[in-house]
């Protein structure tokens, strides 16, 4: 048998929170702006999707994962892009 201890850990591991995401399922265009998107129109889409992350029980594993990854896009544990380089540019991590 082959010697898989040294083999990064398994990719569903990794995404296991996932799975009890309260978003699954739900279409992305909540969560994701699309191009040209400006206010009011973002400001009532983002609400909306923090609204679903702040009753949702992997809030906290997906905003970490999104901090530690520097994701760029998208709505991630109830924080937006701007709130996410805020807490980048205050040196948390």
């Amino acid at each position: 048998m082959a010697d898989v201890s040294r083999l990064p850990w398994a990719i569903t591991d990794h995404w296991d929170w996932q799975v009890h995401a309260a978003c699954r399922g739900m279409n992305s265009e909540l969560f994701f702006h699309p191009d040209g998107e400006r206010d009011p129109k973002r400001s009532r889409r983002v609400a909306e999707a923090a609204r679903i992350c702040a009753s949702c029980p992997v809030q906290e594993p997906c905003r970490d994962w999104a901090r530690r990854v520097n994701e760029p896009y998208g709505i991630w544990g109830g924080e937006s892009e701007q709130e996410r380089r805020a807490h980048a540019g205050r040196g948390h991590h």
